[in-house]
């Protein structure tokens, strides 16, 4: 059986992700001229969906491939050539760096494309920024769009502030909060029906659903995403932690506990010590070679965890820095959506306060969101 997702738990059933079923999209692809929006996780069973489509005669001509690459060994940010693919023999076209959005050149003699990617459910997490432009390019160039959904992991709540379009970027382009709730498929449908694409332009969409998922569905993620979220729990922790990036403060790049522990320079902090170094994903992590002084969060019940501001808190307050804890004001600004969070914090507002002032634009996000999902 083609399936990416397996439960054991009682009373589970099998997810079923959009590209495993081939009965609802194959038909629409005969006689068709196909581009792929793929990366690793684009996988079915054990074989990549673009040799599967081949296999099938399928005509793809063109694979685009998000942050990461086509086999998502690149770090975060890192440049990605053009080049081809060794086993296929497909152009492989990079829809990052300068070249995010694919262009009317690239989608020339192109019928459909198909998107199929692994996501994690944080507005930050960069593949939601990708669908967007891909969703752009697609109404601008009148190509159908078809996007063969997966589960989300961080599905089963909606939580931080909503992002405010003067810090919309790569790291979050839409007004939609750090988590969304929503699966790319679903996200697709909202982007389009709410007309953020630019001068509201609207795509021919698309979406295979994912089979005998519910937002309640506990997801596991068989092929790790991004080579620093490498399994569940990464996963899990990673919208909390994410914020982290713009201050001093490591996440467990150039370790083994990528987004499962946290620490800084500072001696004494926390129960636990780490290293970062470089590694494959984290040649360059930041606090490289120095020790670091925190907690080890991989042994928590992190799925029940949900968006905490508790580790952000602590630091800012044990640093003793102020507003300079956050060595990158404006890049900790693009990851929380807005100033207010990092203002709120050098003000010395409590968690509850910070919360209250983001709930109006959760509720209305909420509501909003009711009439784009697929999975209940």
């Amino acid at each position: 059986m083609f399936c990416l997702w397996a439960f054991t738990g009682l009373g589970q059933k099998t997810l079923i992700p959009g590209a495993a079923q081939f009965h609802a999209y194959l038909p629409a692809l005969k006689g068709k001229q196909v581009a792929l929006v793929v990366n690793h996780t684009s996988v079915v069973g054990k074989t990549h969906l673009a040799d599967t489509l081949l296999s099938l005669g399928v005509s793809v001509k063109k694979i685009f491939a998000p942050e990461h690459g086509f086999r998502g060994t690149a770090d975060a940010g890192a440049h990605i050539d053009n080049e081809v693919d060794r086993k296929t023999g497909l152009a492989l076209i990079s829809l990052y760096g300068k070249h995010k959005k694919p262009t009317a050149e690239d989608l020339q003699g192109i019928d459909v494309v198909l998107f199929d990617i692994q996501d994690v459910g944080a507005r930050f997490y960069t593949y939601s920024s990708t669908l967007h432009y891909v969703l752009e390019a697609c109404a601008e160039n009148k190509v159908p769009l078809t996007v063969l959904d997966r589960p989300n992991p961080n599905g089963h709540y909606v939580d931080g502030p909503v992002l405010e379009k003067a810090q919309a970027s790569f790291v979050g382009l839409n007004p939609i909060p750090v988590v969304h709730g929503c699966t790319l498929g679903e996200l697709a449908r909202m982007i389009n029906g709410e007309g953020w694409l630019v001068n509201r332009a609207k795509a021919s969409l698309n979406v295979i659903p994912v089979a005998n998922y519910t937002h309640a569905s506990p997801v596991h993620v068989a092929i790790a995403p991004s080579p620093n979220l490498p399994n569940d729990q990464s996963i899990a922790l990673y919208p909390s932690l994410c914020l982290f990036e713009g201050t001093n403060v490591s996440i467990g790049r150039g370790t083994d506990l990528q987004f499962q522990v946290v620490g800084t320079n500072i001696a004494g902090l926390g129960d636990y010590t780490f290293t970062p170094v470089p590694k494959p994903g984290a040649m360059d992590p930041p606090l490289k070679d120095q020790k670091c002084y925190g907690y080890n969060l991989s042994n928590l019940r992190a799925r029940n965890l949900g968006f905490s501001l508790k580790y952000l808190l602590y630091f800012y307050s044990k640093s003793g820095l102020g507003e300079k804890f956050f060595t990158s004001p404006s890049f900790f600004d693009k990851l929380a959506g807005t100033d207010q969070l990092r203002l709120a914090i050098i003000a010395g507002k409590s968690e509850k306060d910070i919360r209250d002032s983001w709930e109006p634009g959760l509720v209305q996000y909420r509501k909003m969101r009711q009439n784009y999902l697929l999975y209940r």
